[in-house]
């Protein structure tokens, strides 16, 4: 993902909330919507050029691709302890057709349900975000409510900040492969999160031209 909004106007405000909501029962005195919840396409955090509807079917049909290959590769573990990298903005949830006021982000749902069959297959689901460490919580908080299996979340402490962003999320992978797990799939929606390899295959979301974060 492009880090644009998450390093720019509303990092600071989204930091703020996360130092009031470090468990989520600090979360009752936030306005919530349900998790998955379809949103409008005119929202005051979207591109107006990208169209809500239009992103979904995208998005459904690039998953389309990678469950069969998931469901085939599965069936062929020979022993290996296999995992699936996720980005979080725009692949894993909502943030761009969502107020980030309003918590939790819903899921992208086509993108949740491949997580969670890959879950039910005995894979390892990791998440690799540019987010800023400050609200790690809160991420990892977002990440379950709306429904996500997490086996790890990597986010990016003080030194990755001089980093370039495929640098880092190439970085991250590379520690959890010497965790002992193959890396069956890598899902993003920008060229930063997918490139510099360990991942057998990649699956790139749309993002229309750095449109979506």
């Amino acid at each position: 993902m492009h880090a644009r909004r998450w390093r720019t106007a509303t990092a600071t405000v989204v930091a703020a909330a996360a130092l009031t909501m470090a468990t989520p029962a600090a979360s009752a005195a936030t306005p919530t919507v349900p998790a998955g919840e379809p949103r409008a396409a005119a929202t005051a955090a979207q591109t107006a050029d990208v169209d809500y509807a239009t992103w979904q079917r995208d998005v459904a049909a690039v998953v389309a691709v990678a469950r069969p290959y998931i469901e085939q590769r599965t069936a062929q573990t020979s022993g290996e302890r296999q995992a699936i990298v996720l980005d979080i903005d725009n692949t894993s949830l909502e943030t761009d057709f969502h107020h980030f006021w309003e918590l939790p982000t819903p899921a992208v749902a086509p993108v949740r349900d491949l997580a969670r069959f890959a879950d039910s297959r005995g894979v390892a689901i990791f998440f690799v975000t540019a987010r800023p460490g400050i609200i790690y919580s809160l991420t990892d908080w977002n990440l379950k409510r709306a429904g996500y299996p997490v086996d790890g979340l990597y986010v990016r402490d003080l030194p990755d900040l001089f980093q370039e962003v495929g640098t880092y999320k190439t970085e991250k992978r590379a520690e959890i492969e010497a965790k002992g797990y193959k890396i069956i799939a890598n899902i993003g929606n920008n060229t930063s999160d997918l490139v510099g390899g360990h991942a057998e295959r990649t699956f790139k979301l749309p993002d229309y031209d750095g449109q979506l974060s």
